[in-house]
């Protein structure tokens, strides 16, 4: 059989040993008690979920969490034997699946839970739950006590409901002014008062309240972008107590070098025009792969030099201006380091006017990803 893979250069390299680095620095960092939860969701941002999930568990992560019942269903299908919890609202229907795969799910509310009583009955396996509180999210979970008390109160009565934790999250951890947290902080820390016995897993540190509040561990944190390499702000990443090692390439090569005359444009709409013979070259990567429109001017690694996008970058390749004649398949580094040079994540997302977490997600399925295990 004809392999249909590698033929197109354009790939995002996957350092599982930085995430393991991560984890490991993550542990040193945290109270002896206090577990990892593993973010995972949107295909564990975009680098893998199956893999990233193995490296963080491998490395000590206690748990995987996720956003939706697929990716819970994803990570069971291919062997995940960890905790699992999914961390936003799930169908009703999906309780009696949850609780005999021994997947978490998250209660937003009573009506939810009462809806899943109904149901408990076809249970073969206890429903573990965690309760989310909203403190000022204005996203989902509970908001009032009175309703979190008949909560609780349903889950004692049913013996099929196991709770297993209580959790919030944090809309503003990662800036510099520490007053809303503090105060939902001081919201969540009444909710957990209600409750008469403490569940195994009390969390609310997302990876900015991880790295910046010590105090707000608790039974566990849940370390999303930061398990990547990726700093949640820049005034996290001013104030981060160990390095994060960066686990995302994205490379490629020059497919097409060409010399240009002066006067002549480059790309859909004219947008560039040589001021000079120039030396341009393409690279078989663009904006159904995740290089956004946006990103025209963004600077490349080729020979461990930057050289800069011009013209309008298309939906499968994009042009460079280069420095002197290259030659085509000159490796090509987007994202990542190149001799003494890096482009970062965040840098493309400067120049977008976005966040990291927007970039790394955008990485499409068209992208293949290649795992290695770095040493250095």
């Amino acid at each position: 059989m004809v392999n249909r893979y590698g033929y197109r250069p354009t790939k995002a390299v996957i350092d599982t040993r930085a995430i393991q680095k991560n984890i490991q620095s993550l542990k040193s960092y945290l109270h002896k008690e206090t577990a990892i939860i593993a973010v995972v969701k949107a295909d564990g941002y975009g680098h893998g979920i199956v893999e990233i999930s193995q490296a963080a568990l491998q490395a000590g992560a206690e748990m995987v969490s996720v956003a939706t019942p697929d990716e819970a269903f994803t990570l069971r299908e291919h062997g995940i034997k960890s905790d699992i919890l999914v961390m936003a609202p799930s169908p009703v229907v999906f309780a009696e699946v949850a609780a005999n795969l021994a997947i978490s799910v998250t209660v937003t509310s009573l009506d939810w839970l009462a809806e899943v009583a109904k149901l408990v009955d076809k249970f073969k396996h206890p429903l573990k739950i965690h309760v989310k509180i909203d403190c000022g999210m204005g996203r989902v979970g509970i908001r009032g006590k009175s309703e979190l008390q008949r909560v609780i109160q349903l889950i004692e009565e049913v013996d099929a409901f196991q709770l297993e934790g209580v959790f919030t999250h944090f809309s503003c951890a990662d800036e510099e002014n520490a007053q809303v947290t503090k105060e939902q902080q001081n919201l969540f820390m009444e909710f957990i008062g209600i409750l008469s016995e403490k569940p195994k897993f009390v969390h609310a540190a997302n990876s900015a309240a991880t790295l910046l509040y010590p105090s707000y561990q608790f039974d566990a944190v849940r370390f999303g972008i930061s398990l990547y390499g990726i700093a949640p702000s820049y005034y996290v990443q001013s104030q981060l107590p160990f390095p994060l090692q960066s686990a995302l390439s994205i490379e490629s090569e020059l497919s097409f070098v060409k010399k240009i005359e002066k006067g002549q444009s480059i790309s859909y709409g004219a947008t560039y025009t040589t001021e000079k013979d120039e030396w341009i070259g393409t690279i078989p990567i663009g904006y159904a792969d995740g290089l956004k429109r946006g990103l025209r001017s963004q600077e490349v690694l080729i020979g461990g030099e930057r050289v800069p996008i011009v013209g309008t970058i298309c939906m499968d390749q994009c042009m460079v201006k280069l420095p002197r004649e290259m030659s085509v398949g000159e490796p090509v580094t987007l994202i990542g380091k190149q001799g003494k040079e890096e482009i970062t994540v965040e840098e493309w997302a400067e120049r977008i006017d976005t966040i990291p977490y927007e970039i790394v997600v955008s990485i499409t399925k068209r992208v293949p990803r290649v795992y290695i295990e770095s040493d250095e």
